[in-house]
């Protein structure tokens, strides 16, 4: 029978020989983790190979994603699909083994990894959803959702400052199914993190109220094992288990220190290792033994059919909720939500309420609420400046998971991390809320959000300098071209409560990546349509106000400042002046339609354009052309009236009168 170590040692093999093979790399964590992956892997954790996506399986993050050859050897040698070829590509171009661990390349990577930090905020936020899935859908007979998060993290995840908001707000959640293992081997990049990281961990973790299991040693199967049977015994508190362990343990000239941390070991220290560890085979060579002890499909596929077993019983006692949970877990709309929601559009163009866009956006979430159960909405502490609490919000807490909101803290970055866990873990549409400004501490968590292209909604309110006396330091001026120019991102800035409503609408019913949705704390004044040009809205970009007569200019407006490019215009045609007025709440869905749509927008022979936002200028010049102009922000705010910021700032009728008379070509 192979022994646990010669297991571990397979790990440790196959990630020296991918990293050296593509020259670049980390061998260290994969080589000092070994022991406690293969005990968690073979002793505890619940998944299958041939199914990586089984709704009730366990799941594994592994946060130090640097350290990814970890994870491609425990996938490749647990029977999944990735194969030797596939580990001999490592950091190649289109492999499946990307440099760090990328959601929807390998089968089993359940997040991307690599910014420190994220991956066990996205853990946090997957036990989340774990266990508010549950207190919603399992009964005394039937627990359909009953799995754990596992979580592998290092020194450098821990120096983050994502690690002390998630894990904070875990402790007081009491997420009991979350287990994290923190690799503590005292090396990063720099060498000894003596000089730079000396917090008592224990301490710290003890009083975000975690259970903390300290001074393992990472290289001992019966202590790790030990370990995590204390783990399971708390359901109550989230665990974190410390292990001691080797950096690079079985490379006798470069364990224990940073040589190994970022590079490939060298044949020579390669050829030393094997010797050291008595791994007697050749490069990417796994003996069949090895293969065996590592093979988890058939156990895999025995604990995916009792859970079938379960939710079949399940389907036959409450056929209704058995079909409402399959419809959550595969991501599907209510058959009904489109048609509904229409109807709620076409009442919010009917009524043309003049409020603010904040406003608007509640509203619509009172609308919304009751037809998507799947909603898990929150704010970081400003539920009622965000206006992001509806009607039938109910908060999730430590003793009542069933609830439908998420009450964040002052935790801008590990809200949006947890978003994105909760997503990718399934069940939920998660959105959450703070200003616009803020956005910034929680840039990374959004780009991953594009990134790995998940339904995550942003919901961010006091869109610009109009929120007046707060000063520059909240107000945003180049926070919308930061989103706008994220890939997969959608960015909307509606004018109204139509827009608003049709915003929420596209961010829910898209289920290829994120929304980020910008409203107002100013009055914002309805803007008439005919019901026929509604769904027109949906394109991103589209004639608000036509021209009579010929066309002689454009003005492009987004959110607050429609108002004043319509206003503009009906001076402008009160002269004699054709006029257009495109209102584009998102130009990344304008630029995504054919070419003869934005034509008909935005006729290209005609020059004369003119943008108008409240927000950096810059942006817009790929619109409006360098000889067109743009009334927007070319410094930060000041603090004073809104009003008086606006006139300050050039946010006129008058101002954009005049810059378009400026571009008139005759």
């Amino acid at each position: 029978m192979t022994s646990r170590l010669e297991l571990a040692n397979a790990i440790r093999a196959l990630s020296m020989d991918a990293v050296q093979a593509a020259n670049s790399g980390h061998p260290g964590a994969p080589m000092g983790m070994a022991d406690i992956a293969e005990v968690l892997w073979n002793g505890y954790l619940k998944h299958n190979p041939t199914n990586p996506d089984w709704p009730d399986r366990d799941r594994f993050v592994l946060s130090n994603g640097h350290g990814s050859m970890l994870l491609y050897s425990l996938l490749h040698l647990s029977g999944y699909d990735l194969t030797i070829e596939d580990l001999k590509n490592f950091r190649q171009f289109h492999a499946k083994t990307a440099g760090h661990p990328e959601y929807g390349y390998a089968p089993g990577v359940e997040t991307t990894t690599g910014p420190l930090g994220q991956g066990l905020a996205n853990a946090v936020g997957m036990a989340l959803a774990e266990k508010t899935l549950a207190a919603q859908f399992n009964t005394e007979q039937h627990q359909l959702v009953d799995h754990r998060t596992w979580a592998f993290l290092g020194d450098g995840c821990l120096m983050e400052g994502i690690s002390h908001e998630a894990c904070s707000l875990a402790g007081t959640l009491g997420l009991g199914k979350l287990v994290a293992f923190y690799d503590d081997n005292g090396i990063s990049i720099d060498g000894e993190v003596t000089g730079w990281f000396t917090d008592d961990t224990t301490k710290r973790f003890e009083s975000y109220g975690w259970q903390v299991i300290p001074n393992i040693d990472g290289h001992d199967h019966a202590s790790i094992s030990a370990a995590i049977d204390l783990a399971l015994e708390n359901d109550s508190k989230p665990t974190l288990i410390c292990c001691r362990t080797i950096i690079g343990k079985g490379a006798p000239n470069k364990q224990g220190t940073e040589s190994c941390h970022g590079a490939p070991l060298g044949a020579d220290e390669i050829t030393a290792t094997r010797a050291a560890l008595g791994w007697e085979h050749g490069p990417f060579e796994i003996p069949e033994a090895v293969y065996a002890g590592w093979d988890a499909r058939s156990r895999g596929a025995e604990q995916e059919q009792d859970w079938k077993a379960r939710f079949a019983d399940f389907a036959d006692t409450a056929p209704e909720q058995a079909e409402e949970l399959a419809r959550r877990l595969r991501g599907a709309i209510p058959e009904e939500f489109e048609t509904k929601i229409d109807n709620y559009i076409a009442l919010c163009a009917e009524t043309g309420a003049d409020i603010a866009s904040r406003k608007a956006s509640q509203q619509t979430l009172n609308a919304l609420g009751p037809l998507l159960p799947e909603m898990l909405g929150g704010s970081a502490d400003l539920a009622g400046s965000n206006l992001t609490l509806w009607q039938g919000s109910k908060g999730v807490t430590a003793a009542d998971a069933s609830g439908n909101y998420v009450y964040y803290g002052v935790r801008e970055f590990a809200m949006s991390a947890m978003m994105n866990g909760i997503a990718l873990h399934k069940g939920f549409i998660p959105y959450g809320a703070t200003f616009l400004i803020f956005m910034e501490y929680a840039r990374n968590a959004v780009r991953m959000a594009a990134l790995m292209r998940q339904r995550v909604i942003f919901v961010y309110t006091h869109d610009s300098i109009g929120l007046g006396e707060d000063g520059p330091t909240h107000q945003p001026v180049e926070q919308l071209t930061a989103l706008r120019s994220t890939p997969n991102l959608e960015t909307w800035r509606p004018c109204d409560t139509v827009e608003s409503a049709v915003a929420w609408k596209m961010a829910i019913m898209r289920d290829e990546g994120p929304a980020a949705l910008i409203f107002s704390r100013q009055t914002l004044p309805h803007q008439y349509r005919a019901e026929e040009d509604l769904k027109e809205i949906e394109r991103g970009g589209y004639t608000l106000i036509s021209e009579v007569g010929e066309l002689d200019a454009i003005i492009i407006a987004t959110g607050s400042e429609v108002s004043l490019a319509v206003s503009a215009a009906q001076s402008l045609a009160e002269k004699g002046r054709g006029i257009r007025v495109v209102s584009m709440p998102c130009a990344e869905r304008f630029m995504a339609q054919d070419v003869t749509y934005r034509e008909s927008v935005l006729p290209s022979d005609v020059l004369a354009r003119v943008a108008v936002e409240a927000a950096h200028a810059d942006y817009w010049y790929k619109f409006v052309g360098l000889d067109g102009q743009v009334v927007g922000m070319q410094s930060f705010g000041e603090s004073a009236p809104g009003g008086e910021l606006m006139a300050h700032f050039g946010f006129t009728v008058e101002n954009v009168i005049a810059a378009v008379e400026d571009v008139f070509l005759d």
